[in-house]
């Protein structure tokens, strides 16, 4: 899709929201050399803020190549916000119903289609103490290996610093003004996975490959170095349940 496709319903959600964005933050674009020209393409994003969906948004929209999130369902009917999403495309996530295939096979179908399908491997906001990202789900590691389309690994930061995820007070700190970084990588080399079986092993080294992707992407631009061990998110659920187990044994 070229920026001449972008149409006037994701024209309509920038002159709405690129405004607020320009006016109230800084901005750092990098790679985006990385974002294919044509032909359909996924990017795998960390997620650390509400606000970062915006700041990504932001920056694939420069790229001229606009993205279809997927998105909860229950957005969908909203009287603006479904609007807006209806119109640019976004593909709706029924969760914990018979129609949540629907989402991943439409996902499919786009990026099939010509088109980018943005997705947020991790499912929710990382819940990693230093903001890195989690281990993920396996999702975007199945789309990928079903299209062969190029996965783009994207980082990014500063939205987190605007919004806190999970802040309890203060959820906005806009001063002093604040620098969204969005940085884009090459396209995550999968090609030793082609032809296999999607066993949940093969899905689960693919997913592994375009996470540490990711966060190569966002060591880089926070000049910083990653734990060696991703944060597990039902690793960790999984000890809490345990532990209140044998204290309730006590």
């Amino acid at each position: 899709m070229s920026r001449r496709r972008i149409g006037f319903w994701y024209r309509l959600a920038a002159v709405i929201a690129k405004p607020p964005l320009l006016v109230l933050f800084n901005r750092d674009w990098r790679g985006m050399e990385h974002i294919p020209a044509d032909g359909g393409f996924i990017t795998a994003i960390n997620h650390n803020s509400y606000l970062d969906m915006f700041s990504y948004g932001h920056f694939q929209y420069n790229s001229g190549r606009v993205p279809r999130f997927l998105a909860k369902a229950a957005l969908f009917k909203a009287p603006v916000v479904g609007t807006l999403l209806r119109g640019t495309g976004q593909i709706p996530v029924y969760r914990e119903s018979s129609n949540a295939f629907g989402a991943f096979r439409a996902a499919v179908e786009a990026v099939e289609s010509g088109e980018c399908v943005a997705f947020y491997p991790e499912g929710t906001l990382t819940r990693d103490p230093g903001m890195w990202p989690m281990t993920a789900k396996t999702g975007v590691a199945r789309a990928a290996l079903l299209t062969k389309a190029p996965v783009i690994p994207i980082a990014q930061w500063g939205a987190n610093l605007a919004m806190p995820p999970y802040a309890k007070e203060e959820k906005i700190r806009l001063f002093p003004r604040k620098t969204l970084i969005v940085q884009a990588g090459p396209p995550v080399d999968l090609d030793r996975f082609y032809g296999k079986d999607p066993t949940p092993e093969v899905l689960k080294a693919a997913t592994e490959a375009i996470m540490a992707a990711i966060t190569v992407q966002l060591e880089e631009l926070r000049g910083e170095k990653s734990p060696e061990k991703p944060y597990d998110l039902r690793e960790v659920l999984a000890q809490q349940r345990r532990k209140a187990a044998e204290e309730g044994t006590k």
